[in-house]
């Protein structure tokens, strides 16, 4: 009678345990069905259209030239030869204003080549840096896959399963 209690018991803890490692591993995913906007309604082709208008901002793009201007495709098309005049001039303050404009619109815009908000301002971070990545404005390196976070749910009941193996050594 003794044994079946701690039987019971063990399974309780199991199921406990599991439930409480698969629900960690949603944590913070919550709200990604739900647009972020700054304020904006939730109708998607308003959103959209508004954090497009970033782009044609006569007001934020006003002096760096337009070859070097973050486009919707989220590439930026700067030579590592001008590396010093885009960092150090304008560019740089008007591609963080276009940021800043598309992120208080909708913070989760995606890019046409995948890219979102933060990935691009790695970019720039990296490119204008002092660091072994100055010049280099290829974005699509800075790309942060979402597959890449698959690992954490893993872990995350791997963890459980031995705290309940552990757990099982240590119950009498």
């Amino acid at each position: 009678m003794a044994i079946s209690i701690v039987t019971i018991r063990l399974w309780v803890l199991a199921l406990a345990l599991t439930y409480v490692s698969v629900l960690y591993s949603y944590l913070g995913k919550a709200d990604e069905a739900v647009p972020q906007t700054g304020g904006e309604g939730y109708d998607p082709v308003q959103i959209v259209s508004n954090a497009l208008l970033c782009f044609n901002d006569k007001y934020i793009y006003s002096s760096c030239e337009e070859s070097y201007r973050l486009s919707q495709s989220g590439n930026l098309n700067v030579p590592p030869q001008n590396t010093d005049e885009y960092c150090t001039g304008p560019c740089l303050t008007e591609t963080n204003l276009v940021l800043k404009c598309i992120d208080n619109i909708f913070a989760n815009f995606e890019f046409y080549n995948k890219a979102t908000i933060e990935d691009v301002g790695d970019t720039i971070k990296e490119a204008c840096g002092n660091g072994p990545e100055r010049g280099n404005f290829d974005v699509s390196q800075h790309i942060q896959a979402e597959e890449s976070n698959g690992h954490k749910a893993i872990n995350q009941i791997l963890y459980g399963l031995a705290f309940m193996i552990v757990g099982h050594g240590l119950l009498p």
